[in-house]
């Protein structure tokens, strides 16, 4: 992506039972645009003894966009929501004040036949003025995410605005997601159709960018205005993420972001005293780290 660019490489952790990759935050990059977090769900496969079971857990001054390629979850949030999604599908929770969910597989789809797990839990921060609205929960089908195709090349607009069009996902910023599928070989410009700081995360095969070949695993992050031509290798799969950065730092502790270090440590008091809101008929907890 010129010499200005950064190639991030995952590196795995597991929680319980699945290998997750994180991409961002990155020690020589935290955010790219708005977006403050990502994690790389899978692909691992779902069976009894091996289910996701992610406890009930707080969130402040963000939203979740969970995205799914293979695979089902079922989302519960304090605001009263219970939603599925399905693959092609996108689960977005604005946290704001403050909100508690969990993200478990489908009762029904436990004992059954196995099958394979793989998405992305991202986090893109909100408006420092927009840090404290009331929570918020919506879910798009993925039958309205808008799709069109580039010659072999099939585009899917997750969230955000670009290539002249815009996702119906209600964001809060100037950002994008963008995923695209390279049957062949294909040539990407981006110039003129995104804006602000951009990260491509190769989910898999490999991309030419400068001169470089980089393989899946990685993420590459840039500007647009310092972006060079990138040609997708056939059977390449890639997200584009990004958009207009922040003028305020964000601050990043566990499952809060903030722009205030304050109001961190205050929802870090309210989890530890358990004053956050509940899920509904949900007794679980996830303490703070080191706690």
């Amino acid at each position: 992506m010129s010499n200005t660019g950064l190639i991030i490489e995952e590196r795995s952790r597991d929680i319980g039972d699945f290998l997750v990759g994180r991409l961002i935050p990155f020690r020589k990059k935290r955010m790219v645009g708005p977006f403050i977090f990502i994690d790389h769900m899978g692909p691992t496969t779902i069976k009894e003894g091996n289910y996701m079971d992610v406890d009930q857990h707080p969130h402040i001054g963000l939203s979740t966009l969970t995205f799914m390629l293979e695979g089902e979850l079922m989302h519960r949030d304090s605001i009263g929501t219970e939603q599925r999604i399905s693959p092609g599908s996108v689960n977005w929770m604005v946290a704001g004040k403050g909100v508690t969910h969990t993200e478990r597989t489908p009762l029904d789809l436990r004992g059954t036949k196995e099958f394979t797990a793989h998405g992305y839990q991202i986090w893109v921060a909100l408006p420092k003025h927009l840090e404290d609205i009331d929570p918020e929960f919506h879910h798009i089908d993925a039958s309205s995410i808008p799709n069109w195709n580039d010659g072999t090349a099939k585009f899917k607009l997750i969230a955000g605005s670009g290539f002249g069009k815009t996702s119906p996902l209600p964001v809060h910023s100037e950002l994008f997601m963008i995923g695209i599928k390279a049957e062949d070989s294909y040539t990407l410009n981006v110039q003129g159709e995104l804006e602000g700081e951009i990260g491509i995360c190769i989910v898999t095969g490999a991309i030419e960018a400068c001169n470089e070949t980089i393989n899946e695993g990685n993420m590459l992050v840039s500007k647009v205005e310092d972006s060079c031509t990138l040609i997708l290798k056939p059977g390449t799969h890639v997200l584009l993420f990004g958009g207009q950065p922040f003028p305020e730092e964000r601050h990043i502790y566990w499952n809060f972001v903030s722009s205030s270090k304050d109001k961190i440590e205050n929802a870090k008091k309210l989890w530890e005293n358990k004053a956050f809101p509940k899920v509904s008929n949900d007794h679980t907890y996830v303490p703070l780290p080191g706690t």
